[in-house]
Formats: structure tokens, sequence, C-alpha cells
């Protein structure tokens, strides 16, 4: 298969900052916008080649304080949740798109939610992959929480010295098993997430890694009672295995959201797996 046109990485300009992203496919195609989780490389090469290949531009981008968009202070945020899901719109009609279908993984779901509802007009479709429809802390109690025996591994280890590169890589691999993930691909992206990073600020680097800023912005007021005001075609993606965001989270928000579809992938645990590339791409170019 001949790989589609993809272009270099740049940075844009949308609602007041500088955003890192990344473009495959011809620019006349309809667009699928990715939303980093927090970095575009949340979501794999491959995914966005299918999609390409299958007559979409497809731009996939860092949020704030990730990867080589604007990044102040990881520490102390001063943005909200709402920004990022206005960061997505502006991106849109910045691309010259007057609409999009908009993808999230992880705690990118989040804002694909909010962006999807607070800026209905530019949103085409929505794919979910292995997110909540609640924002970082304490789940509802109907919505399964992170595995108590799962986290107490991972938070158990060492953390690792984020200015090495070859450490942080490790330190990706050794976590990504009790995660349901790939651990030679956990750690082909973290070395490349850390090649991305332009700041040799450790606390910068550990945000990159862990998305650990989301957990510091201001995600009110709660948008899971306003699910039902989704009109447009869904996706929820969500692995079996994923013992971050049990799987009964993806089957709450797909029952939820009016159009959604549920896809669940016995063998992806909370990253996004290449191996599921062709499955996942077929079913977002079928909303």
């Amino acid at each position: 298969m001949t790989r589609p046109f993809r272009s270099g990485m740049t940075l844009v300009w949308a609602n007041g900052v500088d955003l890192g992203i990344e473009s495959f496919g011809r620019e006349d195609d309809p667009l699928i916008l990715l939303v980093g989780g927090p970095t575009m490389l949340s979501w794999p090469d491959a995914v966005c080649e299918r999609l390409a290949s299958g007559g979409r531009r497809v731009v996939r981008y860092d949020l704030r304080d990730s990867g080589a968009s604007t990044t102040l202070d990881p520490q102390n945020p001063g943005y909200d949740l709402r920004d990022l899901a206005t960061d997505a719109a502006a991106l849109v009609e910045v691309l010259g798109a007057g609409t999009a279908q908009f993808g999230g993984v992880g705690v990118g779901g989040m804002v694909a939610q909010v962006a999807a509802l607070d800026h209905p007009e530019v949103c085409s479709a929505l794919t979910l992959v292995g997110t909540r429809p609640v924002a970082p802390g304490p789940a509802d109690e109907d919505l399964p929480d992170h595995d108590p025996a799962v986290m107490a591994v991972l938070f158990s280890r060492p953390l690792p010295d984020w200015t090495d590169r070859d450490a942080v890589a490790a330190f990706a691999a050794e976590g990504a098993e009790p995660k349901g993930d790939d651990p030679e691909e956990a750690r082909a992206t973290a070395s490349r997430i850390w090649d991305r990073t332009p700041s040799s600020d450790p606390a910068v680097h550990q945000a990159n890694q862990l998305a650990m800023v989301f957990s510091r912005i201001d995600c009110a007021p709660r948008w899971r009672e306003r699910l039902g005001e989704l009109g447009m075609p869904a996706l929820v993606v969500h692995g079996r295995a994923d013992p971050f965001f049990p799987v009964g989270n993806g089957e709450v928000l797909a029952a939820e959201i009016p159009a959604a579809r549920l896809l669940v992938l016995d063998d992806m645990g909370t990253a996004l797996r290449t191996a599921a590339a062709d499955q996942v791409a077929a079913a977002m170019l079928a909303l």
C-alpha cells in the first residue's frame, strides 16, 4: 500500500496559543481532527495513515502544555477544559475546514466530548477512545474506577530521571503490561514524546509522559448530563483489558450518546494499539 502524503510537524496559532500539529492526506478531503491525549502520539501513525488512505485529511495535535504546543507551566495551568475544547473548534477554522470529525483518546476524549457539546456546528462526527464521561477525579457511582491493584503497582514504582531519555523509555515499557499495553510500543512512543519535548525542564518531560497537567485543570461544570444533546454519529472504542478506565466506562458513554456505536477490542488495554489500526480506522471511516 502506498503511504498517503504526510506533512512535517508545524505550529499553528489558534485561540491565542500555538498548537503543534501533523497532517496526513490531501487538504481538500474531509477533516478528521485528532485530539492529543495529551500529545498527538496517543494516535498511532498507522491509524492516521489508514484514515488518510480512506480519503480523509487527518490532523493530530498536541494539547496545551504538551509536545510542541504552547508550554508555560504544566504544574499551574492557567486555562480550563472549556479552553481546550475551544482550541479544537478554533483549529477547525484555522485549517480552513467548515466541520471535522473529532477524535480523542483518554483525556483527549474528554476534550472531544466537550468540544462537540459546546461547538456542535463544527463537529460532524465523534470518535472517543479509552475515555469516560466525567473528568479526572472520583468517578460516578455507576462508572467503574481505576483498578486498585494495578494502580498500586504503577504508583509504587520509583520515578525515572525525566531528563534521561533511556530511563524514561524503560519506565514506560515497564509500566505497559499492567495497563494491558504493548511494552515495545510504549517504549517507542515514550522515546518519541521525549524527543519532541522542547524543554529540558524535568517537570515538562513528566507532564508530557504522564498527562499530569490534565489532573490540575478546572474541568467544571460537568458535561455528562448533556451527552443526550449530541446529534452527530459517534463511535466509542474501548479496550476490554483497560484497567485505568475499565470497559464499563465506554459502555455507559455509548449508551448515553444517542447515535453512538460501541466497539470493544478484546486485546486492547489503555493505549490505542497499532495492531488495532485497521479495525478502528474502518469504523471511523464508516461514520
